[in-house]
C-alpha cells in the first residue's frame, strides 16, 4: 500500500493539467513519501485524454481512468476514491490554483495528528490569488450558512482540496453527489460523523488559462440538497451514523 494517493479530476484541462501534475511531482519527488496520482479524465472533448495518457506511459507514478457518462466533479471524485491505494488520499483540482507545497502539510496532519486535513483560504496566513470578486461573495455566504446552522468554526467548507485517512472514507460512503457538491458533503460528512480533522491556512491561486467547471447558477440547489440532507442527519439521526470507535474509546477510559 502506498504512503498516499492524490485524485485529480480533469475536464477540458489541455492548457494546464501537465504543469499541475509537474509542480505536484517536483515538490513529492524531493520527499520520502510513497505516492500514485490518479488523473480521472471527466469526458474532456479537447486534448486532454491523449496528454494524460502519454504523461502515463512517462511516468510510472501516475495512473489514468476515465468516468464515463454520466460525468460530472462529483463523480469522477468518487471514480477515484473506489481505486486509489493510498493510506491517505488528497483531492486536488487539475486547474493549478492548489499549492503542491500544502500537500505535503496535509499528508504530514494526516499521518500523526488526525484522521483529516482540511485547508482554509479565510484565515491568517493564508493567501488567496485572484479570486473572482462576484465568487467570492457567494463563497462567504455559503460558507456562512454552513457555519451557523451545523454550529462550527470551520470556514472553508466548500473548497475541494482536502484530505482524508482510508478508513474514514469508507465510512463515509455512500456518496450522493454528482457534481461540486461532494466538496461539502464529504467534510460535512466527516464533521457531523467525528472522526478528527485539523484545519491550516493554505494558498489559492485563480487558473490562469482555461475556464472554471464551476456553473454557480446550476449548483446552488444540489448545494442546498446536501447541506439540509447532512444537518437532518446531525438533527435526527447522528446515532446511526457517528463512528462507534470514538464511543467504545470513551466507554474504556
Amino acid at each position: 500500500m502506498k504512503d498516499l494517493s492524490l485524485l485529480i479530476p480533469a475536464r477540458n484541462e489541455e492548457t494546464v493539467i501537465v504543469k499541475t501534475i509537474s509542480a505536484i511531482q517536483n515538490i513529492l519527488d524531493g520527499t520520502s513519501i510513497h505516492y500514485e496520482i490518479i488523473i480521472i479524465n471527466d469526458g474532456s472533448t479537447d486534448n486532454t485524454k491523449n496528454i494524460l495518457q502519454d504523461l502515463c506511459s512517462q511516468y510510472s507514478s501516475l495512473a489514468y481512468i476515465d468516468n464515463p457518462a454520466p460525468n460530472g466533479f462529483g463523480l469522477a471524485i468518487r471514480k477515484g476514491l473506489e481505486t486509489f491505494d493510498g493510506r491517505n488520499v488528497i483531492i486536488v483540482m487539475g486547474d493549478g490554483s492548489d499549492d503542491p507545497k500544502d500537500i505535503i502539510r496535509y499528508y504530514q496532519i494526516l499521518e500523526h495528528e488526525a484522521e483529516c486535513a482540511f485547508g482554509s483560504r479565510f484565515i491568517p496566513e493564508a493567501h488567496v490569488h485572484d479570486y473572482p470578486i462576484h465568487k467570492l461573495i457567494l463563497n462567504r455566504i455559503a460558507n456562512t450558512f454552513i457555519r451557523l446552522i451545523f454550529g462550527i468554526t470551520y470556514n472553508d467548507t466548500t473548497n475541494a482540496f482536502k484530505g482524508y485517512r482510508r478508513d474514514v472514507i469508507k465510512n463515509l460512503t455512500p456518496l450522493l453527489s454528482h457534481h461540486f457538491n461532494l466538496t461539502v458533503e464529504l467534510p460535512l460528512k466527516v464533521i457531523v460523523r467525528g472522526y478528527t480533522y485539523k484545519v491550516i491556512p493554505i494558498n489559492w491561486y485563480n487558473r490562469s488559462t482555461g475556464i472554471s467547471k464551476l456553473k454557480i447558477k446550476e449548483m446552488g440547489g444540489r448545494y442546498l440538497f446536501i447541506v439540509l440532507y447532512l444537518w437532518l442527519e446531525k438533527i435526527l439521526a447522528r446515532s446511526d451514523y457517528y463512528r462507534t470507535d470514538k464511543i467504545k474509546e470513551k466507554r474504556l477510559k
